[in-house]
């Protein structure tokens, strides 16, 4: 086995805490590699100006793979707000370091995996006519295109006059000539075919290399037009490489409904930055919520893996811990499967498996407990009672 190195970056809140989690299943299972510690979030921002500081934009330049906590984002104003005071008023403006890696080191692919657990409590379950309750079995995997669309950052409050004008120029903004330009604010959506196709034929190549039935495009171009015209255009025409894949096309606000009536019957999932956003948390939300959802953002050089949960800071100081590290073991266990150690991540989900199925280990959120000091008298886990159930089935 090649010996790797994993750049660690915690980040916010309990990312702190799953992280660790997560390091100690990969070392058990058998992964020879060395983490190297990379300073991001909201303590980077407040102290320096930047979440994302360059000396860790250096470490992921150079050891090309990263596992990712969680991160503390907060509006423009109360960004503003908390920095440091000598760094007021000299133009530093926050932005997502998840999103700024994307772009940065083109993490053009982000591939958010939603799957049941057998023997989950928070597992979606449909009623009979007759009473009777079924478990639906759910395996859906959204691609994401993860660099362009509405979380482009190309947007204004107050927009100079260069941008008004170019806006002028479509007649739909008409109805906006008469607002004053302070009362504007614009954000873009931008989708170039080159990216699109990518993302789409990776979802094609995906669907035929793990068996999948169908790829669905999720977008709106009934109303968004061009972009997600875009979108349809180019599934079109890649579906023709894959004639034993059916192409689906649904709109991102019908399947938020379908999702919740027949969740079993799609696979492979394709859409554009936020609709994949909205798309891959309704998922989760049937397979446990964000305490199982995992995600790794692929590029082709470089890829970091996240679990999708936020940084929940109000549970950081928490001792026992009580968040569930499941999200983010799921996330190392899809780096090993990105770099070729399928039976390592193989290892890593099935002891996941057979710890939630035999049901004797469960964090808060999967007795349905509310989160806080009390959980643990409660008879949940500790999150690091999960992860030693984990390691013991390893």
């Amino acid at each position: 086995m090649k010996n790797y190195t994993i750049v660690t970056m915690p980040g916010d809140g309990i990312g702190k805490i799953v992280l660790k989690e997560a390091v100690r299943v990969l070392e058990k299972a058998g992964l020879k590699a060395d983490f190297v510690y990379g300073d991001i979030g909201w303590e980077f921002w407040c102290k320096e100006g930047n979440p994302l500081p360059e000396r860790t934009i250096k470490l992921i330049e150079k050891y090309k793979l990263g596992l990712f906590g969680a991160i503390t984002s907060k509006p423009k104003k109360a960004a503003e707000e908390e920095l440091d005071p000598q760094l007021k008023g000299k133009g530093y403006v926050y932005f997502s370091p998840i999103v700024s890696m994307r772009q940065m080191f083109e993490l053009d692919l982000c591939v958010r995996p939603s799957r049941s657990f057998e023997g989950n409590p928070l597992n979606f379950v449909k009623r009979n006519p007759d009473g009777t309750v079924i478990e639906p079995s759910i395996d859906a995997v959204i691609f994401r295109q993860g660099t362009e669309g509405s979380y482009a950052g190309v947007e204004w409050t107050n927009p100079p006059d260069e941008v008004i004008n170019v806006f002028k120029t479509h007649k739909k903004f008409k109805s906006f000539e008469k607002v004053k330009k302070e009362d504007i604010a614009i954000s873009t959506r931008i989708v170039t075919r080159e990216a699109t196709r990518r993302v789409i034929k990776e979802a094609f190549e995906y669907a035929k290399k793990f068996g999948y039935k169908s790829v669905t495009v999720a977008e709106k171009p009934n109303v968004l037009r061009e972009t997600s015209g875009m979108f349809e255009e180019e599934a079109k025409n890649i579906s023709k490489d894959y004639r034993e894949i059916a192409l689906w096309s649904v709109n991102i606000d019908a399947i938020m409904m379908w999702l919740t009536k027949n969740p079993e019957d799609y696979g492979v999932f394709v859409c554009e930055n936020l609709f994949g956003d909205i798309l891959s948390d309704g998922f989760a939300g049937l397979v446990g919520g964000l305490g199982f959802a995992c995600s790794g953002n692929i590029g082709k050089e470089y890829a970091v893996f996240e679990p999708t949960h936020g940084s929940a800071p109000k549970y950081e100081k928490l001792n026992p811990s009580i968040v569930n590290p499941i999200a983010m073991i799921l996330s190392s266990a899809m780096l090993c499967d990105h770099i070729g150690e399928i039976e390592i991540a193989n290892k890593i989900k099935n002891a996941i498996k057979e710890v939630v199925k035999e049901g004797k280990v469960r964090t808060y959120d999967m007795l349905r407990l509310p989160g806080g000091p009390n959980a643990i008298e409660q008879g949940a886990a500790s999150t690091q009672e999960m992860t030693d159930a984990i390691l013991e089935k390893l």
